[in-house]
């Protein structure tokens, strides 16, 4: 009786020894995306700063079509309003944030092409100095995107490997979505 009880408790410690390694590696490597989604999070954060100064620099030199304007300061507004907390990022809400993103980008484009029509703005320096810094935060924004979806990629194969997929559902480790391009970027 007392050997199978000691065969059992050397099994356990066994299996606790396995399971604490690769807990640990699942708890680093989810860690890690979620400091990636935080540096995503702040690189559209800069974008979103930006909007105000773009949208009164260009008021302000030119009598441009309200709506463009208008259309900017709400699809900021809908993009600074969608955050996702990153213990929990699902396809949806990864989703729902990017639609969000992706309707500020679009007006953003719009308005800097509404601006091509004003010589005025675009000689601008201040325009021209947030039209810069708008370029690199773009870049940024690409940057952090890409870097989270390699550690999303990380972890998902970590958590998904044998025998780590065992332990990874009991732990609570699922899955984690990616960036994906917008449809129609193909064309």
């Amino acid at each position: 009786m007392l050997k199978n009880a000691i065969k059992v408790l050397s099994l356990v410690v066994v299996v606790m020894t396995f399971s604490s390694c690769g807990y640990n590696s699942m708890v680093s490597y989810d860690e890690e995306v979620a400091a990636k989604w935080g540096n995503v999070q702040n690189s559209y954060q800069r974008r979103a700063d930006l909007v105000p100064n773009l949208v009164e620099t260009v008021k302000g030199a030119a009598n441009m079509e309200k709506e463009i304007l208008t259309e900017v300061t709400n699809a900021r507004a809908r993009a600074t309003g969608v955050s996702i907390d990153p213990s929990n990022i699902t396809p949806e809400a990864l989703q729902k944030f990017e639609a969000a993103q992706s309707g500020l980008g679009g007006s953003l484009s719009r308005l800097l092409v509404s601006v091509e029509r004003y010589p005025e703005i675009k000689s601008n320096r201040n325009f021209v100095d947030l039209q810069r810094q708008l370029e690199g935060t773009e870049n940024r924004i690409k940057v952090s995107r890409d870097e989270y979806n390699e550690a999303a990629k990380h972890y998902n194969s970590y958590v998904r490997s044998f025998p780590k997929n065992l332990y990874a559902g009991m732990f609570g480790f699922g899955r984690k979505p990616y960036f994906e391009a917008a449809q129609g970027a193909e064309n």
